[in-house]
C-alpha cells in the first residue's frame, strides 16, 4: 500500500497534465499570468471562472515531540507519574488530492480527498518502548465556495463544506498491554461524525505584493458509533506574498488554531492508562508562522502548474495536557489550473 500511494501523484500527476495540455487551446481564457497565489494550505480565497477546473495533490508531514501543559514544557518522567504510559513522539504524514470546478463565475465546487500515515512513539513505566501506526483514507470534504464581491484582483469569499465521516475510528494496533488493543485518539483516520465547515476569506493584489486572510470552523455534529465527538476547530490565517520573479513568489503567513476538548468517550479506552485516551487533554491553542516558495508557470507547456514548498514552526502553543507538541511541518503541494 505504501509504495502504491508513493506512485499514485506521480501518476495524478501524468495523467491529469495530458488532458490539460491537450485542452490548453480551448481553455486560454484561465491564464493567470502576474496572479499571486496565497500560501498552498489556504484553499478557499480564490476561485476559478465558469468550466474552469483544477487538480491538485499536496503531500503534508507534521512532527510533535516531547510533552507540554498550558505554555510548560513536561517530562517523561513527570507523565509517567500519573500514568501508566506515555507518548514521546509523533508523526502524521498525509496525501491529499483535490479537485475544484466552476460552475458559474461565481460559484465553485471543491472535494477534497485524503489519505493518512500515523506513527507514535510510547514509552512506559517499566522503560519499555514500542509504537503503534494507523493508515488509511481520511474524512472526505465537500464545499461550495461563493464570490461575494470582486474588483479587480480584490475578492471576499464565502465557504460552506460538510465533513463526511470516510475515515475509520475503529483503529487497532499490538501493544504491550494486548494484540489489537483499541488506538487512542490522536491515532484514529476519521472523526466519525458528519461536521459543518463554515468560513471566509479575503484576498488583494497591488503589483507585485499580495495578502489576505482566511477564518474558517470546524462543527461538530452529534456523537460518532464510539460514543464521542471531537471539539471544534477554530483557525484564521493572515498572509501576504511578493514575487520575486516573473516565475518564482514567496509567501509569509501566521495562523492561529484553537481546538476543544473530547465530548463523551469511547468505552474501548481507558483514561488512567495515557493521556491520549483522556478526552479532557485534547484541547489547545497555537499559533504557526509559516514560510512558502512558489514556482508559476505562465506560459508554454506547463502553463496552468504550480510547486509550493512551506515550512512551518510554532510560535505560540497552550495545550490542555500533558499533550505532544508540535515541533516542526512541512508541505509540498502541486496544482494545475486547466
Amino acid at each position: 500500500m505504501r509504495k502504491i500511494i508513493r506512485v499514485l501523484p506521480i501518476f495524478c500527476m501524468v495523467l491529469v497534465s495530458k488532458y490539460a495540455f491537450a485542452q490548453d487551446s480551448h481553455h486560454k481564457h484561465h491564464n493567470h499570468t502576474n496572479y499571486l497565489y496565497s500560501p498552498i494550505d489556504v484553499m478557499d480565497d480564490h476561485s476559478h471562472k465558469q468550466d474552469g477546473w483544477m487538480f491538485s495533490y499536496s503531500y503534508n508531514t507534521m512532527h510533535m515531540e516531547g510533552n507540554r501543559d498550558g505554555s510548560n514544557e513536561v517530562s517523561t518522567a513527570q507523565v509517567l507519574n500519573d500514568f501508566m504510559v506515555s507518548p514521546t513522539e509523533m508523526t502524521t504524514q498525509m496525501h491529499m488530492f483535490g479537485l475544484m470546478y466552476g460552475v458559474t463565475d461565481k460559484l465553485m465546487i471543491m472535494g477534497m480527498i485524503p489519505y493518512k500515515l500515523i506513527s507514535m512513539d510510547h514509552v512506559n513505566r517499566m522503560g519499555l518502548e514500542f509504537t503503534t501506526e494507523s493508515e488509511g483514507v481520511g474524512d472526505i470534504e465537500l464545499s461550495g465556495i461563493y464570490t461575494l464581491h470582486e474588483q479587480g484582483n480584490r475578492k471576499t469569499l464565502l465557504n460552506l463544506g460538510v465533513n463526511l465521516p470516510v475515515g475509520s475510528i475503529d483503529e487497532r494496533a499490538d501493544t504491550p498491554a494486548g494484540i489489537k488493543q483499541k488506538l487512542p485518539y490522536p491515532m484514529q483516520l476519521g472523526s466519525g461524525t458528519y461536521d459543518l465547515l463554515p468560513g471566509i476569506a479575503y484576498a488583494d493584489q497591488r503589483g507585485s505584493w499580495a495578502w489576505g486572510s482566511q477564518l474558517k470552523a470546524t462543527l461538530r455534529l452529534g456523537k460518532n458509533n464510539n460514543e464521542y465527538r471531537l471539539g471544534n476547530e477554530y483557525s484564521l490565517s493572515l498572509w501576504g506574498a511578493r514575487n520575486i520573479s516573473r516565475y518564482v513568489s514567496a509567501s509569509l503567513s501566521v495562523n492561529g488554531k484553537k481546538w476543544g476538548n473530547i465530548h463523551g468517550g469511547s468505552p474501548e479506552l481507558n483514561p488512567i492508562m495515557l493521556p491520549t485516551s483522556r478526552t479532557d487533554l485534547r484541547g489547545g491553542d497555537r499559533v504557526d508562522l509559516q514560510l512558502g516558495i512558489d514556482l508559476i508557470a505562465e506560459e508554454g507547456e506547463l502553463q496552468g502548474n504550480r510547486l509550493s514548498l512551506e515550512v512551518g514552526f510554532p510560535l505560540y502553543q497552550n495545550l490542555d495536557g500533558p499533550q505532544l507538541e508540535l515541533d516542526r511541518q512541512l508541505t509540498v503541494g502541486w496544482q494545475l489550473v486547466f
